[in-house]
């Protein structure tokens, strides 16, 4: 069912923490707790290969079969480029009517080490490409199932898989129960940082698992501008240049003749100068401070692919003082028809917005812009560093204990983001102390990874039958 994209998010003003909590438990008469187990889709549910057709044909069309390459290689990597069928499904379940930001793609990879503008390592949400206000629920359901779907490919059992889940929403609803009895400032000043995570870790993991946290920590702090410096450039005919590597990485100047090439430059060196406006005033003048000298076309994750996403070199007071910036195309969210529309006109701003909000700390380079002509279309586009101390999970590596305790973290975050907009003590009042709602949604992430199951073999189908175009990364 559509949602109301404009009523509140936060409480009613003036309304007391009791009058909260009660609105709050009286949302489970519209949505039991245990309803949650239930995904039951209609009869005429939307075929999922004719969603992601609609979504792919907006998008840069050399591209769109490597999308659907990447999503064939796995059931979790369909499920990382299938937000917008997820989307679908989650309209026709059970909600409670409290709103709050979602990030809207929440799945266990979007959970990642980040760095705060101080230079600290949190770990927090990363990819909001499709927040937008709609049911906390919503966004609980997709991090709880793709685990179920990571846990699967790992060969987990069934009580492995359960456990996980269970510790992940119950970390959720105790953790929005320990944000609804704070102070507004000290929701806000909340984060996970090394020092916690080093806390969990030897509270929760072997010696093995904090050896592995160790060393993630430690090459998240390489992951950085100049590492993409040396990882991305080379020097040709004595100048600087982005190091090609096609199909994923293109330079301008390898991507269109002269003519059209120069017009696409200056599209994005407006889009640079523009873009600035979003900044704070402090950022502006850094900006400022650095010069473009080189521009490429790059294909970035699952989902994202096609979608047009351009890095910029920029250099500052020598060759030797990189910054690169990633400028990505912020379309309608794939919520959007089952949440309401945003109240941002530019999509790029509501992209901003939503990370601004959930985030603990975000990117000192982050903004947006909107360009006049790019393939003939108005198209908005939100920009930050393509790398600053980012730490990515992998699942395939994890032990039951270990993917455990991730969703663990992953729960508390997600609870803190949503705490920060919606109105956290209705719902934790909703949830309560005890565990019908944690259990509900370990039936529900079974059922929808089974869903998952058979959309990606749909897909897998119509791409072995040629009703699908899809391309490996190699292929010319």
């Amino acid at each position: 069912m559509a949602q109301d994209a404009t009523s509140p998010l936060r409480a009613v003003p003036g309304a007391t923490p009791a009058e909260r909590a009660a609105l709050g438990r009286a949302a489970r008469r519209r949505a039991p707790r245990s309803g949650h187990a239930v995904f039951e889709p209609p009869a005429d549910r939307p075929d999922a290969l004719d969603i992601l057709r609609t979504q792919s044909e907006a998008r840069v069309p050399e591209l769109v079969p490597i999308r659907y390459a990447r999503m064939t290689e796995s059931p979790f990597r369909y499920y990382r480029g299938a937000a917008a069928v997820m989307a679908s499904d989650l309209a026709g379940t059970p909600d409670s009517g409290i709103r709050t930001q979602l990030c809207g793609d929440a799945h266990l990879l979007n959970f990642r080490l980040l760095a705060s503008p101080e230079r600290n390592l949190l770990f927090d949400i990363n990819d909001f490409d499709e927040t937008l206000p709609g049911p906390w629920e919503w966004d609980v359901k997709r991090l709880a199932a793709s685990l179920v779907i990571a846990g699967r490919a790992n060969g987990f059992s069934d009580r492995e898989r359960a456990d996980i889940v269970r510790a992940t929403v119950r970390s959720y609803r105790e953790s929005m129960i320990r944000f609804a009895g704070m102070r507004n400032l000290d929701v806000w000043y909340s984060r996970t940082d090394e020092d916690l995570l080093r806390a969990v870790a030897a509270e929760k993991l072997a010696p093995r698992g904090r050896r592995r946290l160790a060393r993630a920590t430690a090459k998240a702090r390489t992951r950085d501008s100049l590492q993409a410096f040396d990882k991305l450039t080379e020097m040709t005919e004595g100048q600087l240049r982005i190091a090609a590597d096609p199909p994923l990485l293109v330079r301008f100047a390898d991507l269109l003749p002269d003519p059209e090439r120069e017009a696409l430059q200056e599209r994005v060196r407006k889009l640079l100068r523009g873009y600035g406006r979003s900044l704070p005033s402090d950022r502006r003048a850094l900006l400022a401070d650095f010069r473009p000298v080189d521009m490429a076309r790059k294909v970035v994750g699952v989902g994202s692919v096609g979608t047009r996403c351009w890095i910029i070199l920029l250099l500052g007071r020598d060759g030797s003082d990189p910054l690169f910036l990633q400028a990505k195309e912020a379309d309608t969210s794939a919520l959007a028809p089952y949440a309401g529309p945003s109240v941002y006109r530019n999509q790029g701003e509501r992209v901003v917005a939503g990370q601004r909000m959930m985030q603990a700390a975000g990117d000192i380079f982050l903004g947006w812009e909107r360009v006049n002509g790019i393939d003939g279309r108005r198209r908005d586009f939100y920009v930050r560093q393509l790398r600053d101390w980012k730490g990515i999970a992998e699942p395939e590596l994890m032990v039951p204990r270990g993917m455990g305790t991730f969703g663990e973290l992953c729960g508390t975050t997600l609870a803190r983001a949503h705490a920060r907009s919606g109105d956290r003590i209705a719902i934790a009042a909703y949830l309560g102390h005890g565990n019908v709602f944690d259990r509900a949604l370990e039936t529900f992430a079974e059922r929808y990874a089974d869903r998952n199951e058979r959309d990606h073999r749909a897909l897998t189908e119509a791409v072995a039958a040629g009703r699908v175009p899809a391309a490996q990364e190699g292929d010319g």
